[in-house]
C-alpha cells in the first residue's frame, strides 16, 4: 500500500485511542474522546454545532466560545468524565450544555427532552428524564430556553405529557 493511501486509510479510521478508550492521541497529545454512547444522529448534530461555533470563533462572533464549550461538554469532551458516575452538578452542566447546543443547532425547530436524555445517557436514557426536565426548568427560568406544549409556552414543572423545547431570548 502506498504511503499516501495508508495515510488516508489511517485518517478515515479516526485518531488512535488509548487502551481504555477514554482518550484519543492526536499529534502526540492526549485528548478526551467523545462519549461513545451518544447516538450517531445526536453526535453528528453536536459535531456540526461545534464546527459552526469554531468558525464563529474565527469570525469574531462574541458568543462563539460559549457555543464551543457547550458542544464539547455535550459531547463529553469537557466537564465531568463520561465514564464516571452520572450525577451531581457536573452532570447537570452536561445536560444544560446538550440542551443549549441542540436548540442552537435546531434554531428553526424544537427538540424533545428525550433527545437530550439520549445524548447524555445513550441506551440508558429513560432514568435521566427527571434530571433533564429539572435542568430544563432552570434554563427556562433564566430565559435560555422556552418549553412549549402544543405550541404554547408552559412551565415544564407543571406540564404533563409531551413537551418541546425551543431557543429562548437569552440564549
Amino acid at each position: 500500500m502506498a504511503s499516501a493511501e495508508r495515510d488516508r486509510t489511517d485518517h478515515a479510521a479516526g485518531p488512535q485511542k488509548t487502551a481504555d478508550g477514554h482518550h484519543v492521541m492526536i499529534d502526540g497529545r492526549k485528548w478526551r474522546a467523545t462519549d461513545p454512547s451518544i447516538p450517531e444522529t445526536f453526535r453528528r448534530e453536536l459535531v456540526d454545532e461545534l464546527m459552526a461555533a469554531r468558525r464563529g470563533v474565527k469570525a469574531g462572533d462574541a458568543d462563539a466560545r460559549r457555543r464551543v464549550q457547550d458542544a464539547k461538554t455535550a459531547l463529553g469532551e469537557r466537564g465531568s468524565p463520561w465514564w464516571e458516575e452520572r450525577g451531581g452538578g457536573a452532570f447537570d452542566e452536561r445536560i444544560a450544555a446538550a440542551l443549549r447546543a441542540l436548540v442552537r443547532r435546531r434554531s428553526e425547530s424544537s427538540i424533545c427532552p428525550s433527545d437530550v436524555a439520549r445524548t447524555v445517557g445513550g441506551e440508558t436514557w429513560r432514568p435521566l428524564m427527571p434530571d433533564v426536565r429539572r435542568v430544563a426548568a432552570e434554563l427556562a427560568d433564566r430565559g435560555e430556553i422556552v418549553v412549549t406544549q402544543k405550541g404554547d409556552p408552559v412551565s415544564i414543572r407543571e406540564a404533563r405529557g409531551p413537551v418541546r423545547i425551543v431557543r429562548g431570548p437569552e440564549l
